[in-house]
C-alpha cells in the first residue's frame, strides 16, 4: 500500500489537478466507480489504477478491480490520506483513475463548437449532451475552460471516452473546419428558431460563454443566429440547457431523415 505522497506515481497523478500538468503528460483524472466502470466499457486501459482498502471490500469495487485485472492492469491500494491528495474531490469516492489523453477522428455529424465558456459544470454537461446525440466533433476555443479538468469530467459522465475532441484551438485552425458547413451561432435574440433550422445539411453550431456571449471571431463566421421561443418571458437559458435543446433537435432531424431514406 502507498502511503507516502513523495511516491513518484502520487507525485504524477497530483500534477494532473493541473492544466499544465496534463498537457505535459498527456493524461488525466477520472475518479468514482461509475466513471471508471465507464473507463472499462470503452476499452480504455488506464495509465494508472488508485483504490483503498474501503473500495476494494466492496461488492462493486471488488467487480471493478477484477475487471480491470483482466485486462492487464491491476490496481495499488493507497491510503484515505493519499486518495484525498490525488482526488479532487473533498469526499473522494475511493478509486481514481489517470487515463490517456485520446484523439479520436472526427465523425460524421454536426460540429459543435465552445467558445470562451468558463464554467467546467456548464462544459460538462454539454459534452455528455453532445455524446448522448451524436455529435460529430466538439472543438472548444482559447479562454475555454479546460475540457480535461476534472470538474469537466465529472459532468461529463464518460462522453471523454466516446467523442471527438479538439480543444484549446484558435479560430484560423477552426476557421478550415467551417468551409462546407453552414454554421449558425445560439444567441437569445437571434434571427431563426432553431427549430426552423434545417439541421440535416452540413451544420456547425457554436456556443458562446456565460457572461460574454462568442467571440467577434465567432460572429465574423456566422451565417445566422438561431434562438429558443420563450413563451414564458425569461431572456435567456442556461448555455448548457440551449446547447441540449439545439443539439437534440439536430438529433432529430437527422433520425427523421435516416428513417426516409
Amino acid at each position: 500500500m502507498i502511503t507516502s505522497l513523495a511516491n513518484e506515481k502520487v507525485k504524477l497523478a497530483r500534477s494532473l489537478h493541473h492544466r499544465r500538468g496534463r498537457e505535459k503528460e498527456r493524461l488525466f483524472i477520472v475518479e468514482g466507480v461509475r466513471l471508471c466502470e465507464e473507463v472499462l466499457r470503452a476499452g480504455i486501459t488506464p495509465a494508472l489504477l488508485f483504490y483503498t482498502p474501503e473500495v476494494a471490500a466492496q461488492e462493486r469495487g471488488i467487480k471493478l478491480l477484477q475487471a480491470f485485472a483482466k485486462v492487464g492492469k491491476r490496481g495499488v491500494a493507497v491510503s484515505e490520506e493519499v486518495m484525498r491528495a490525488i482526488s479532487d474531490t473533498q469526499t473522494p469516492q475511493g478509486v481514481l483513475a489517470v487515463v490517456p489523453i485520446l484523439e479520436e477522428p472526427p465523425g460524421e455529424g454536426l460540429l459543435l463548437i465552445v467558445d470562451r465558456l468558463r464554467d467546467p459544470g456548464n462544459l460538462g454537461t454539454i459534452l455528455r449532451s453532445a455524446w448522448a446525440a451524436g455529435v460529430g466533433q466538439v472543438v472548444t476555443t482559447k479562454g475555454t475552460v479546460d475540457i480535461y479538468s476534472p470538474k469537466v469530467v465529472r459532468g461529463a459522465m464518460g462522453a471523454h471516452f466516446y467523442l471527438s475532441l479538439a480543444p484549446d484551438k484558435e479560430w484560423k485552425e477552426i476557421e478550415p473546419l467551417l468551409e462546407e458547413r453552414q454554421v449558425f451561432l445560439a444567441e437569445p435574440r437571434g434571427e431563426v428558431a432553431y427549430q426552423e433550422v434545417d439541421w440535416s445539411r452540413s451544420s456547425a453550431l457554436i456556443i458562446g460563454g456565460e457572461a460574454e456571449g462568442a467571440s467577434e471571431e465567432a460572429k465574423r463566421l456566422t451565417h445566422k443566429r438561431v434562438y429558443i421561443p420563450m413563451p414564458g418571458g425569461a431572456e435567456s437559458l442556461n448555455a448548457a440547457v440551449a446547447a441540449s435543446i439545439m443539439l437534440f433537435e439536430a438529433a432529430r432531424q437527422q433520425t427523421d431523415l435516416a428513417g426516409a431514406i
